[in-house]
């Protein structure tokens, strides 16, 4: 699924050590992330605090001092990653109280395009890289998350004519990757990967697009009443439950979700075989039951959505849990099937019109409201697929 989808994109646009991290590197004369903000503090030194005003564990919010890196001897015990105090993997719901905190590591422009790579922290352990491209000529652009299915990386985004591709139409995009993939997998055993922890990958992962919205808010350069979300593989699972519990996301635009955690557990090929009996215990059951997009898919009713999937050659997602993905959907979502992925490439791809449908509905905030809250009125009954 990944190589469809980053084939997807380049055709739209024409073409462990033992080092252990223990806190985000600031640059020596950062812009500040914010001004003005009653939340902000330490302004001089780049970083950024959230309002944490009247929140219960802002004490136990991760410190960034500066950079510091130590190195372990084989018998350290490695610093703990999480504190359940502090965050609740288990729910897509934000954790109150997490902290913020984020410096800008540079600007670069482009023809028609800015590019601005952001460094933010909210946990132990983990800072995130976060892209946000910007097209020039529009001031306050309407913005569009991208998030990619795992194993994926944010090389993708230093390419110009991808940014090109991206903010084309006045659009912004902000990329990013979620946990355990790309640079955020570090300082971990190799035999972790984003499928073993799936409660931490989902969970964190869903928690960050909260906290990224929290940043791009405090901005003040962008339309966050106009905000969008693009996402393929498990990209699109976490963007379906972090869409059910955060409202400032009102498009989404998904290619091959997963879900339905039992059965595709038992029958993705992406599961190394010697390796599935452990997914298929109760235990782990469980602790992936309340993370499962397929119960949140329905609540999305006051969204615009549209599902896509291609039905034949993608193993990633078995074709059961792509039925019961499209039965769960909401009764206003477009769905879009696929006889294969040559049908996705010569119909889609291979046009560059892949990111049309969710920029079209972004361009206009008041017609965007009308139009979602007319559909979730009056969409009802047989959801049903519509040709692209």
């Amino acid at each position: 699924m990944r190589a469809i989808a980053i084939l997807f994109l380049l055709s739209c646009c024409g073409g462990a050590n033992w080092a252990q991290q223990t806190s985000v590197a600031q640059p020596d004369s950062p812009k500040p992330v914010s001004k003005g903000d009653p939340g902000a503090s330490n302004q001089k030194s780049g970083t950024f605090l959230g309002d944490v005003s009247n929140q219960p564990n802002r004490d136990s919010a991760p410190e960034l001092p500066g950079a510091k890196v130590r190195v372990l001897d084989p018998t350290d015990t490695l610093p703990r990653r999480y504190d359940p105090y502090y965050e609740d993997l288990s729910t897509p719901k934000l954790t109150p109280g997490m902290r913020l905190e984020g410096a800008s590591l540079g600007l670069a422009k482009g023809e028609g395009f800015t590019r601005e790579l952001v460094e933010l922290q909210w946990r132990e352990l983990d800072p995130i890289d976060v892209y946000v491209i910007k097209p020039v000529e529009r001031k306050n652009p309407p913005v569009i998350l991208y998030l990619y299915s795992y194993p994926s990386t944010n090389d993708m985004y230093k390419d110009a004519k991808t940014c090109q591709f991206l903010t084309k139409g006045g659009i912004a995009a902000v990329g990013f990757v979620s946990a355990l993939n790309g640079q955020r997998f570090h300082d971990r055993p190799q035999r972790q990967t984003f499928i073993t922890e799936l409660q931490e990958s989902l969970g964190a992962s869903t928690h960050d697009v909260q906290m990224i919205l929290n940043y791009l808010t405090h901005r003040d350069d962008l339309d966050m009443s106009r905000v969008g979300m693009w996402a393929d593989g498990s990209g699109a699972s976490i963007a379906i439950m972090a869409a059910a519990v955060d409202p400032r996301i009102k498009v989404l635009d998904l290619l091959d979700p997963w879900g339905d955690w039992p059965d595709w557990l038992a029958k993705s090929s992406l599961v190394p075989e010697k390796l599935r009996p452990n997914f298929l215990q109760p235990k782990f059951s469980e602790s992936v039951k309340n993370l499962d997009p397929v119960k949140y898919f329905p609540q999305l009713e006051t969204h615009e959505v549209r599902l896509q999937y291609i039905k034949q050659g993608i193993t990633v997602t078995p074709p059961s849990v792509m039925d019961r993905m499209e039965a769960a959907a909401p009764p206003n979502a477009k769905i879009v099937d696929y006889q294969d992925d040559k049908e996705f490439l010569t119909q889609v791809a291979s046009k560059g019109t892949g990111l049309d449908w969710i920029k079209q509905r972004l361009q206009d905030a008041s017609s965007l409201r009308s139009q979602v809250q007319n559909e979730a009125k009056t969409s009802v009954g047989s959801k049903q697929s519509q040709p692209q």
